[in-house]
């Protein structure tokens, strides 16, 4: 790292790492973005309010812009200086990170998208719906956390992302199993085949959850690992989920 005389940066360092740090607060400002899209996409789940999931669809731009700004804020910065170990490290997880912002505003816009298709009064299904908002919660919870784990470098916060992402998984099978049983009533069986849809939309919120936790880990020990193989599918999959 240039130094001047006195041990300290130089100003076009010191720059560098301000520039830096900023990048990182908007980048984890991205989640919080996040967060107020799921819990609006929840709220229009619980009330089947096709309004509300149409605002949800028009506010994606948010999470665009973001991704945009952030993106273009590292490759500026690359171009003016190059950086080094930790600093190199935090880039790329960064560009990594705006990654899974754009992935989980997407399953947002997704989930909004499927609630129309049973129209304004769809035969909903407490045991079905219930299960969908206790994995938005958990979802909500993995974001909120992952934040967390992030700003403070906390690798065992973020290692914790896996236990709520195993109980996200959980509830996936319950509802698929439930949707597969749940009787002969066309409107209703149509109705339980597009909350799978959902509850696959929820389930990719809470992997990509995991993966800015996978971050932390890199960023503090310049080591890739995955926490959990449970949160990942096999490549044609995950191809088509994300």
């Amino acid at each position: 790292m240039p130094a001047r005389a006195g041990g300290g940066p130089t100003p076009s360092r010191a720059h560098f790492q301000n520039q830096l740090q900023e990048l990182e607060s908007r980048a984890l400002g991205g989640l919080d973005i996040v967060v107020e899209q799921l819990e609006r996409t929840l709220e229009a789940l619980a009330h089947q309010d096709i309004e509300l999931a149409e605002m949800v669809i028009a506010d994606d731009d948010r999470v665009d812009g973001r991704y945009l700004e952030v993106h273009q804020g590292i490759l500026s910065l690359l171009a003016l200086q190059a950086p080094v170990a930790g600093d190199l490290r935090l880039v790329a997880a960064l560009l990594h990170v705006m990654k899974n912002i754009e992935r989980m505003g997407d399953q947002c816009v997704n989930i909004a998208k499927v609630l129309p298709l049973s129209g304004h009064e769809p035969p909903v299904r407490s045991e079905v719906l219930e299960r969908l908002l206790k994995m938005g919660a958990c979802a909500r919870s993995e974001v909120s956390q992952s934040k967390a784990a992030f700003a403070a470098r906390d690798i065992a916060l973020a290692e914790d992302l896996v236990r709520q992402d195993h109980e996200i998984n959980a509830l996936n099978r319950e509802i698929f199993r439930i949707a597969l049983e749940i009787g002969d009533d066309q409107d209703t069986r149509e109705w339980a085949m597009h909350m799978i849809l959902v509850a696959r939309a929820l389930e990719r919120v809470g992997d990509n959850a995991v993966d800015v936790g996978e971050q932390v880990a890199f960023v503090v020990t310049g080591l890739f690992r995955e926490f959990s193989d449970s949160s990942h599918r096999s490549s044609a999959a995950t191809a088509a989920g994300r």
